[in-house]
């Protein structure tokens, strides 16, 4: 391995949020041709959190504070504040700005992230680059309101997806560290994207009296063909996985936990399989949470914190993929 792989990253704080209505399967059952039998055996999932009514951004807040409480960091020590979400409140201003102005960062540059749920594990590698180039403390939050996306006309996809939001605070390795990072993109096209919420916006042209006229295809709220993502995950995870292990030099043996994105269960156990990683070294919260996007991982972070499960000197795979079709993977020495 050469040198530049031994530039690692800490994580000095993790937080985490989850808003206060949980809504089981049981509840999902009252309003749809569902159960909660069907709902478990298809994807794990047995409740998940709605963000009912409140903006994402203050899910954001809420974890970001828990973050530098556990980093026992003052919000003023911030230089860069990342911020990965699908589900922004505004087109702009960026979110990271409204997070930045509540919890008085004043000192942090903002930046939003906007790669679907592989969204940690690309800021990851983003937060990487940011701290060698000489910004010292960066606080990472990903937070996710999918169920106002979500269509509840659409039994097979609207029990997938929760809301929450998780933190991390960030620091440059004082020793060295293994990081390697593997990210790539299977691009759709945009007359069938496969997994998209379109935005809905009338022709505004002050020249030309026409209307935009919107594909049929398009709906209104999150659209996602299963069969296409499924066949996507299982191969991406894979792929993500062992390349990442080939860069790093490491082998699956050598990796102590694995936190996948948390999209489905049975995608989960196909990849490792796969993988042949044993299933005690992975981490699945998956039942608790169902989907919550790029919050899958941060939240895994501080639930695993939480219970004194991270270690120093352990080396932690992320792997992701999301809308775009965008995957990848992330090694990381903490």
């Amino acid at each position: 391995m050469n040198q530049e792989k031994f530039r690692g990253i800490k994580i000095t704080g993790t937080g985490s949020y989850s808003p206060p209505l949980k809504v089981a399967n049981s509840d999902l059952a009252d309003i749809l041709d569902t159960s909660d039998e069907w709902i478990i055996s298809r994807t794990g999932i047995k409740n998940r959190y709605y963000n009912e009514g409140r903006p994402n951004y203050l899910m954001a807040v809420k974890a970001a504070e828990l973050a530098l409480k556990s980093a026992e960091t003052n919000a003023s020590d911030i230089d860069y504040i990342l911020f990965s979400t699908s589900t922004p409140d505004f087109i702009y201003p960026i979110t990271a700005c409204l997070i930045q102005n509540v919890i008085h960062a004043e000192n942090a540059a903002c930046l939003d992230i906007s790669s679907a749920c592989t969204g940690f594990v690309a800021g990851l590698d983003m937060a990487r680059g940011l701290l060698y180039s000489g910004y010292n403390k960066i606080l990472f939050v990903a937070s996710e309101c999918l169920t106002q996306h979500t269509d509840f006309t659409d039994r097979a996809s609207c029990v997938l997806f929760g809301d929450g939001a998780g933190a991390v605070v960030l620091e440059r390795a004082e020793t060295e560290k293994i990081f390697t990072s593997y990210l790539r993109v299977k691009g759709v096209s945009p007359d069938k994207p496969v997994l998209y919420y379109k935005v809905e916006y009338e022709f505004n042209c002050p020249f030309e009296d026409k209307t935009y006229k919107k594909p049929a295809e398009y709906g209104k709220r999150l659209q996602m063909d299963g069969k296409e993502v499924y066949k996507f995950a299982v191969e991406a995870m894979t792929e993500a996985a062992s390349a990442v292990c080939g860069k790093t030099g490491l082998t699956a043996d050598d990796i102590d936990l694995y936190i996948p994105h948390q999209a489905n269960i049975r995608i989960i156990q196909t990849a490792v399989k796969a993988l042949g990683i044993p299933p005690e070294k992975v981490y699945i919260n998956i039942e608790e949470h169902g989907n919550i996007s790029s919050a899958c991982m941060p939240v895994a972070l501080d639930e695993l914190s939480k219970a004194g499960k991270l270690k120093a000197g352990m080396k932690i795979c992320f792997a992701g993929f999301g809308a775009g079709l965008t995957y990848g993977a992330v090694i990381m020495e903490i």
